[in-house]
């Protein structure tokens, strides 16, 4: 049985090759993903340990949140009683800032997108554990005012050389420098920013740019002498440091550092490894079909093993093991092409500014058993059908010159269809509508009982669509067209079957739409009912700008407000992480901030917080907030709750002052400017010109009226569909195969029906009418089913979805018919090579064939 399962397999060559797409492309996604993810963690955790001292001394509150550097800070007078330290070898003071954007010599800010822009001040103070840390690898360190030493990838990207004028940003009081290019830093050992901008100034320039001139660092590093460990180090600084400053390990401050960010980013492996199991999930329903048909090709033969003498278990067993080693075949190719997957995926995310290229592909053994465990299983379960069905074959049926396979009843397949998808739905309504534990792991496994009971029911489901293409055919094409509705018709498990994958892409493809759509609807009513003010100025990489600005445009002839807001994250006890707006306490009025319950001033030390965040919460007037600031911990007094406002992006509202006194930078977010009223539709474009004109210098900073603000708003749920769209083009891309595999396999299983037809006068060009017809109804009726079940997917996610600000329910009835037309296209290309087979097929032969 073994010898007989080996040559029936080598025998089908090209069948095995065809076999192989699905499982080797999902196992290439999952590989890429976790080759991705390794990569990025040990990049990441390389930086980190080379951007640490031995010892890092802070202050108590940590500095910053999110690794933002804050105003708290550590006097310099420290930094020699470390050094003095019998522990010591050296200790460097560290100036730090966030929003120092460099301008290539195109006019262009180089980076800005992802990473962050940095700056420092020089310092060549060795890393943790004796590492090099950044060094100058060309020309010198900074020494004076008016000098920066870049590092090389930003040098290179933004067109520069060592004794070049170079344009900065910042978001301090000083918004840009014209500076002289006197260095080039890097890490020699290798290594990179992961796409992060930096630029080094000499100590004083630092302190003075973001310091505000304090004669103090942002953090201490402190150089272990010879036989001292990190621990032994820490302990000795802790002993002479104030109360309000704090030292740890070099070790620890990485593990934080990395921990922290690595966090924020594992939704990357999270996102890509889902449409991985999306493509896993596809393919399995091209391996189902294939097998099936391959096992309804070799049913006579397998008859005829069991009429000599082999077991139901032996003829079983022969069909999965050509299944295990077409599982070996797809997972081994898998994992070459997913190593190619892993370097694609990062130039993608290098083009993004998230570049990894200092670091090498990381290859982890985990990837191995991945790629094999996920390949071989998914293969084997897909066959397991197929396999099962073989043994319910009597050998008295080798006698007979037409072997079917015993198929199970429609009407059980049906029944059993409908139970999974009622299921389904009812995991899903819980997933969208219950308090559940992990609530996308429900909706997740809804979706896919859904999705895997109506492919059960679909041989039932569609007989009224694949009756009325018959007729249609029929009406249009004559008699080719009835064969082709009646092939169709013949078997609706196989059509069924394929037109199964192209469903599961489609469904999630119109979700996305329905949920893109929806978005930007939602976003425009917001903008729309909530703009407040004239005209609104921002940062285009969301980030912070110069409070300069707004006091400039204070002077512009025609204004009668500014308002400024200041976004910042703070830990909030009980919540985690939480975005705090800050703002002027009288620009409530201007901002439209509705207060439904307490007080309308802000006083230092008191926050506003969004009804629905409140309740939620259970918070309300006259309450504590504990925040985890840069000063440290603090209490703020709820002082009342307001309505929700698109204006006022985060649910927890301050004042500037607060937000000063707790440490965070003075830089602002977000700048709302009103017009004098008496104006006119001229004097408003006036207004706009003299404000554009103050940022000029400033390309970070753009002013923009309501229908700029709504577009911008509108940018990130564009290009979030689209990376969705990209992503699901592997599963439709599978399910295309699926279409090609199922029409060749089927010319290859109705060779002598071919031939006969041949025979009788049928026409190549015939010939080739009526495999494409059959593919078109495959299409047309997968992408039914998968517009009609994304429409329902996407109500559903919008509608549970409403409380959180989208409310608006758009269907882009547009681009679902864009969708149904391309899989009529889609059907008729994924007919192309099969056609041209059973065009090309040898009358006699083909007649002559068993």
């Amino acid at each position: 049985m073994l010898v007989a399962s080996l040559k029936s397999l080598l025998g089908r060559k090209v069948r095995l090759v065809m076999s192989t797409f699905a499982i080797v492309l999902g196992v290439a996604f999952v590989v890429g993903s976790l080759v991705f993810s390794d990569t990025l963690d040990r990049s990441f955790t390389a930086l980190f340990d080379a951007t640490v001292g031995d010892v890092v001394v802070r202050p108590a509150g940590g500095g910053g949140t999110d690794g933002v550097p804050g105003t708290v800070t550590v006097p310099a007078g420290l930094v020699d009683e470390l050094a003095a330290l019998p522990g010591a070898a050296r200790a460097d003071g560290n100036v730090a800032a966030i929003g120092v954007y460099v301008v290539g010599a195109d006019g262009k800010v180089v980076g800005g997108v992802g990473p962050p822009a940095l700056g420092e001040n020089f310092s060549d103070a060795p890393a943790a554990g004796g590492l090099e840390g950044l060094s100058i690898v060309e020309g010198r360190a900074p020494a004076a005012e008016g000098e920066v030493v870049l590092d090389t990838r930003t040098a290179e990207q933004a067109g520069y050389a060592v004794g070049d004028s170079v344009p900065l940003l910042t978001a301090t009081a000083t918004p840009r420098l014209e500076v002289e290019l006197v260095g080039l830093s890097g890490f020699p050992g290798g290594g990179s920013l992961n796409g992060a901008t930096l630029a080094s100034f000499a100590t004083p320039v630092a302190q003075d740019l973001f310091l505000q001139g304090e004669d103090a660092f942002s953090d201490v590093w402190v150089t272990a002498a010879d036989g001292t460990s990190q621990e032994e180090l820490a302990a000795q600084a802790s002993a002479v440091l104030p109360d309000d400053v704090e030292a740890v390990t070099g070790e620890r401050a990485a593990d934080e550092a990395a921990s922290g960010l690595l966090e924020a980013v594992s939704f990357l492996t999270t996102f890509l490894l889902i449409f991985a199991g999306i493509a896993l999930v596809v393919g399995a329903f091209l391996i189902v079909n294939t097998f099936s048909i391959l096992v309804a090709q070799r049913s006579r033969e397998l008859a005829l093993l069991r009429a000599l003498g082999a077991s139901q278990r032996q003829v079983t067993g022969s069909v999965l093991l050509e299944a295990l080693l077409l599982g070996l075949l797809g997972s081994t190719l898998g994992l070459g092409l997913g190593v190619l997957l892993a370097l694609g995926i990062r130039a993608v995310f290098s083009r993004v500014g998230l570049d990894l290229a200092g670091q090498g592909l990381v290859f982890e053994p985990r990837t191995v058993v991945a790629a094999y465990g996920v390949g071989v299983v998914v293969t084997l379960l897909a066959a397991l059908l197929p396999a099962l069905r073989t043994a319910r074959i009597a050998p008295v049926q080798a006698m007979r010159d037409d072997v079917a396979l015993p198929e199970s009843s429609l009407r059980a397949r049906f029944l059993g269809g409908v139970a999974l998808a009622v299921v389904g739905a009812g995991v899903l309504a819980a997933g969208l509508f219950a308090t559940v534990p992990r609530p996308g792991w429900w909706v997740g496994a809804g979706v896919l009982l859904v999705l895997l009971g109506v492919a059960a029911a679909s041989p039932v489901l569609s007989r009224p669509l694949l009756l009325g293409a018959r007729a249609a055919y029929a009406r249009a094409f004559g008699s080719i067209g009835n064969l082709a509705g009646q092939n169709s018709l013949r078997n609706p498990r196989r059509t069924t079957a394929t037109a199964s994958a192209l469903m599961i892409g489609l469904t999630l493809a119109c979700t996305m739409a329905i949920i893109g759509d929806s978005a930007k609807a939602s976003v425009d009513r917001a903008v729309e009912e909530g703009f407040v003010g004239d005209f609104v100025v921002s940062n285009v990489f969301a980030g912070a700008f110069s409070p300069s600005v707004a006091d400039e445009m204070a002077d512009v002839d025609g204004v009668a407000e500014v308002v400024r807001q200041r976004v910042v994250r703070a830990e909030v006890g009980g919540v985690g992480t939480q975005g705090v707006v800050g703002t002027d306490p009288g620009s409530l009025v201007t901002l439209e901030v509705d207060v439904v319950d307490g007080e309308t001033d802000l006083a230092r030390g008191t926050v506003l917080l969004e009804e629905g965040f409140a309740a939620d919460e259970r918070l309300g007037v006259g309450d504590e907030l504990t925040v985890d600031v840069p000063a440290g911990e603090r209490s703020w007094r709820v002082a009342g709750l307001f309505a929700e406002n698109p204006i006022v992006f985060f649910p927890v509202l301050t004042s500037v002052a607060t937000l000063d006194g707790a440490g965070f930078t003075p830089q602002d977010n977000l700048v709302v400017v009103d017009a004098d009223d008496r104006l006119d539709a001229a004097g408003r474009d006036v207004v706009q010109s003299d404000l554009e004109a103050v940022v000029a210098d400033q390309p970070i900073v753009t002013v923009k009226d309501q229908a700029a603000f709504a577009a911008e708003q509108r940018e990130p749920v564009d290009q979030f569909v689209l990376l969705i769209f990209a992503l699901l083009g592997l599963a439709l891309l599978i399910a295309v195969l699926g279409i090609v595999n199922t029409l060749a396999l089927s010319v290859l299983e109705r060779t002598r029906e071919i031939g006969l037809l041949r025979a009788i006068g049928v026409t190549r060009v015939q010939l080739r009418w009526m495999v494409t017809l059959e593919s078109v109804v495959i299409s047309l009726l997968g992408a039914v089913l998968g517009v009609v079940l994304g429409v329902v997917f996407g109500i559903a996610l919008m509608y549970a979805l409403r409380e959180e600000g989208l409310e608006v329910i758009s269907v882009p009835v547009g681009q679902l018919a864009l969708f149904l037309a391309l899989s009529v296209l889609v059907g008729m290309l994924a007919a192309v090579l099969p056609a041209r087979r059973a065009a090309r097929l040898d009358v006699l032969g083909a007649i002559a064939t068993e």
